[in-house]
């Protein structure tokens, strides 16, 4: 298991990356100003643009919808991975080698150009494959499809293709494109014979599906049987390589990521077919598992595109036979890892979306999600079915089996709520017998978290991923119309975007300025707390001072860091950010001026004359202070 990365490795990695041409490839740029582009945003849909690009200081932000960050975070929401994926995304594309700690390992850099040619030759493949399915000799792909209400474009869109019967029709493709021996064995599309040595198709008169990452990048094959002497199974599946790990595949990832990250909704369905059913009937959001079941490292995808905070739902869709009923509840297993809603859509006559669509039409497939149940109340009357219930004895058991279901209802009103329910589905007269079964069981449950709770947490030690500790602070918005709080807004705004254009004279005497309005206050302290960009490029100056930021207003500084400043060439953006650092200052001076001469007026000079002298001595030197800061 790799350790995690190492800082500098990170520090480097950013100030090596030019977060425009990152950004670029996501949304289209054009100047805003000096500095500065603009966009429309990828986080959520808009008509004029508000998302602002800062690559001098490697930072984004949009005004619309408050997302803001380094061109790491903005990997990480834009193709929803994790930290340390984004890292070594970013890494492997200019070819940068990471190093990590704790004695653990990364891809070398040998290992990411290994990577990029099995990426190289899946997309070759792909294209391949796209291209056979026009040829004669698939057919009965075409007529497979069809027969399912799948029509040229449908499969132009999703990508399939079709693996010619003969032996080595890909192997000679690949090999004429320049892959070694070594690349073709690791990329799972081959077989070897009796001796290991020779290499032969591993999909042969197949129709073929691109499985792709989240990323949009082909990663392995799905393939189906299309003819009677294929002694394999129905569907074979790429095996597990480097690029392709089954527990953490979800097909059709790519097509939903979008979508599911917009409507807070994931359906989990069993087939490629009904993946595709599904997105043509208006849900969006279906992904399938690739030859395993739902499992832990797929619910850990799913999290990270719910933004999983209690406000979304997953949708697990079986068929309503035996096989259907047990893969729900080995779902349920997993609600617990879920902050979003589970939720199970059962057809009751056994048909898939494919068969609903073709059925029903695309409205079959749409109420068939709208009409979803809770899982646990699926679970819940799947355990009850267990039993006859029209003895005592069943009863009993019922509950028993029933209660610790319940006690894993995380809402206590949801929980007392089903207690009612189970009380009357079991002709339990009064409710209150099942909510003391179900709170026995969640004593239970209590005790066990707490055991585990001593454990170190998931993802423990992983401080680089993250700033500083979540601070609970409120901080109210800043006033615009008021000048103090515009004066330091517009200062801060100089600082973070253009701090060369700070003398050292004027980091000391920044460091002695006194912010009034207390989100800018904690801003400035952060600011402080980083020390002064000497010997640091401005995006590696601006990282520091992210860590030094409470969590809160990490936002706000994301603003500040990408706001256009009013300039229209370099000579008069270097003018306004003398102007606005001296009017700053300024601003201090005078403020120091009336504390002081507002403590000169309430003394008596016959009581303490030198104090009183002090004072006035005090007040003024302030005044020499504003003078020559007028007249430089």
């Amino acid at each position: 298991m790799a350790g995690l990365i190492k800082r500098e490795d990170i520090e480097e990695l950013r100030a090596r990356t030019d977060i425009k041409e990152v950004v670029e490839g996501y949304v289209t740029l054009k100047s805003a100003g000096i500095g500065s582009w603009k966009g429309l945003c990828p986080f959520h849909d808009e008509r004029s643009p508000s998302f602002n690009v800062r690559p001098q200081v490697g930072q984004y932000h949009c005004f619309g919808c408050g997302e803001g960050g380094d061109v790491i975070s903005f990997i990480q929401k834009v193709d929803h991975l994790s930290f340390t994926e984004a890292v070594e995304k970013l890494a492997a594309r200019i070819g940068f080698e990471l190093h990590y700690e704790d004695g653990g390992s990364g891809p070398r850099r040998e290992e990411i150009g290994r990577r990029q040619r099995l990426l190289d030759a899946h997309k070759v493949a792909a294209e391949f494959f796209r291209e056979q399915l026009l040829s004669p000799a698939a057919a009965a792909g075409r007529q497979f499809l069809s027969g399912r209400g799948f029509g040229p474009a449908d499969a132009e869109h999703f990508g399939i293709g079709f693996a010619p019967q003969g032996w080595d029709s890909l192997l000679k493709h690949l090999r004429g494109r320049g892959f070694t021996e070594e690349e073709l064995r690791l990329t799972g599309m081959f077989s070897t014979g009796s001796s290991g040595n020779r290499l032969f198709d591993r999909f042969r008169g197949r129709l073929i599906w691109p499985i792709r990452d989240i990323a949009g990048e082909t990663i392995g094959f799905g393939a189906r049987k299309l003819f009677e002497e294929d002694q394999g199974p129905k569907y074979l599946n790429t095996p597990e390589t480097a690029l392709y790990k089954k527990s953490q595949v979800l097909y059709g990832i790519d097509l939903a990521k979008k979508t599911i990250a917009k409507d807070k909704q994931l359906v989990v369905v069993e087939g490629y077919t009904d993946v595709m059913a599904c997105h043509l009937s208006g849900v969006g959001t279906a992904v399938a598992t690739c030859g395993t079941a739902f499992g832990a490292d797929h619910v850990k995808v799913v999290r990270r595109l719910l933004s999983d905070d209690g406000s979304g739902s997953v949708i697990f869709t079986f068929d309503g036979d035996a096989a259907g009923q047990n893969a729900a509840l080995k779902a349920f297993d997993l609600d617990q890892r879920f902050l979003s809603q589970t939720y199970v859509a059962v057809e009751p006559n056994g048909m898939d979306p494919c068969d609903l669509r073709q059925s029903g039409g695309s409205e079959a497939v749409r109420n068939l999600i709208s009409l979803k149940k809770p899982l646990f109340e699926f679970a819940v009357r799947t355990e009850l079915n267990k039993f006859d219930l029209s003895s005592v004895e069943g009863r009993v058991r019922g509950l028993r089996a029933a209660a610790p279901i319940l006690a894993d209802i995380r809402d206590n009103s949801t929980k007392v709520g089903y207690s009612q329910l189970v009380a009357g589905w079991l002709g339990i007269a009064d409710p209150n017998e099942v909510l003391r079964s179900v709170n026995a069981a969640a004593k239970n449950h209590d005790r066990a978290a707490r055991q585990q709770a001593d454990a170190p947490a998931e993802g423990a030690g992983k401080a680089i991923e993250s700033g500083p500790a979540n601070q609970q602070i409120g901080y109210s918005r800043p006033d615009p119309h008021d000048p103090a709080a515009r004066m330091e807004r517009q200062a801060l705004e100089v600082i973070l975007q253009q701090p060369e254009s700070l003398s050292d004279a004027d980091w000391l005497r920044l460091a002695e300025v006194s912010f009034v309005v207390p989100a800018y206050r904690a801003v400035h302290e952060a600011i402080r707390a980083a020390g002064t960009p000497v010997g640091l490029s401005a995006a590696s100056w601006f990282h520091k001072v992210t860590e030094e930021t409470p969590e809160p207003l990490v936002p706000l500084l994301s603003e500040l860091t990408v706001v256009a400043l009013p300039a229209s060439s370099a000579e008069s953006l270097r003018n306004y950010c003398t102007s606005i650092v001296r009017s700053l200052f300024e601003m201090q001076l005078t403020r120091q001026k009336a504390e002081k001469l507002g403590a000169l007026q309430r003394m008596d000079p016959a009581t303490d004359p030198e104090k009183y002298q002090l004072l006035q001595r005090e007040l003024m030197d302030l005044e020499v202070q504003r003078r020559v800061l007028r007249a430089d």
